[in-house]
């Protein structure tokens, strides 16, 4: 069996994307430290805003990594991002990474209204202003999309970014530019095939240090490995639709997108997940998805044991 020891990277914890509440938050961060875990993360979609409830639950987890994974470029201008990134590095006491990503055309146009329009072109003007602002720098950017001249006075240590990215594009300038990437439903494969090669290439092109690679992995302690997947494939099924996702199911060889979650014995999903540590991973974002909240519980109280055993 596989221990966290053996995989030899850091291993965090996903609190997901319906956190409603900012108690839910302090509660799974104070779990994720009590755990073991080395970081904790909380996605954007439509429960608490991550940032602010990360800064209100950093008191709750005193030493590990907080961050978020991810929060979408659209609907906010870069300058209120870093405001925001650097107010909540404060609260964190630099222990605060901020995760983005262009997120997807569906999403820009349905739910922001704004036009997804050479998405690579504005995330690399995005990043142009962002990251000298969560660095504490001053920034003149008058690009075709962002534009912004500005500073910011929040005595905080530097935000590190990292980017939301799939395509060969994307990885390329999350390589030069941010200190590494957040990939999901991306297997072993498509991993050590494609995601590390290409964007530990962008870095050392461009003389930066070895990019980061969190990869999210979803898990479930349980006898039925096949029903715990078929609970979960409703929610799943909203990956294979969107074309960029769809396109790293095809690079892992799968159709669909339930197979990349890891269930069964904990033992047997430590080995699996040593295959992503194997691939090139820097760091595990492990999520739960427990058709139940027995399973759910039975999953926390087995990675806990991993951690510490």
């Amino acid at each position: 069996m596989t221990t966290a020891n053996d995989l030899g990277i850091r291993v965090g914890f996903a609190g997901g994307t319906t956190l409603s509440t900012i108690e839910q938050v302090r509660v799974d961060a104070a779990w994720a430290e009590g755990a073991g875990f080395d970081s904790y993360w909380v996605s954007y979609l439509i429960g608490v805003d991550p940032l602010v409830a990360l800064a209100v639950a950093a008191p709750d987890a005193p030493t590990i990594e907080l961050g978020t994974s991810v929060v979408p470029t659209a609907g906010r201008h870069p300058l209120a991002m870093a405001q925001l990134a650097r107010t909540t590095q404060q609260a964190c006491g630099g222990r605060f990474t901020l995760g983005i990503g262009p997120s997807h055309q569906p999403v820009v146009e349905a739910r922001y209204g704004e036009p997804w329009a050479g998405p690579l072109e504005r995330t690399r003007e995005y990043l142009d202003a962002l990251v000298p602002l969560c660095d504490g720098d001053a920034i003149n950017v008058q690009g075709k999309q962002v534009r912004c001249e500005a500073s910011l006075d929040i005595p905080a240590e530097p935000v590190p970014v990292v980017l939301a990215a799939l395509g060969p594009n994307m990885l390329q300038l999350a390589g030069a530019k941010t200190t590494g990437t957040h990939v999901g439903q991306c297997g072993p494969i498509t991993i050590a095939e494609h995601t590390a090669p290409t964007i530990q290439a962008a870095a050392e092109q461009a003389g930066q240090p070895a990019p980061r690679i969190i990869a999210l992995v979803n898990l479930c302690v349980g006898d039925d490995p096949t029903a715990i997947r078929s609970a979960s494939r409703e929610a799943a099924s909203f990956y294979s639709a969107l074309p960029s996702y769809r396109a790293m199911l095809d690079r892992e060889g799968i159709d669909d997108p339930t197979e990349l979650i890891l269930a069964g014995s904990m033992g047997n999903i430590a080995d699996e997940l040593a295959r992503y540590a194997e691939a090139g991973v820097t760091d595990l974002r492990l999520g739960i998805m427990a058709p139940d909240k027995i399973h759910a519980q039975n999953t926390r109280d087995a990675l806990a044991n991993w951690l510490q055993g």
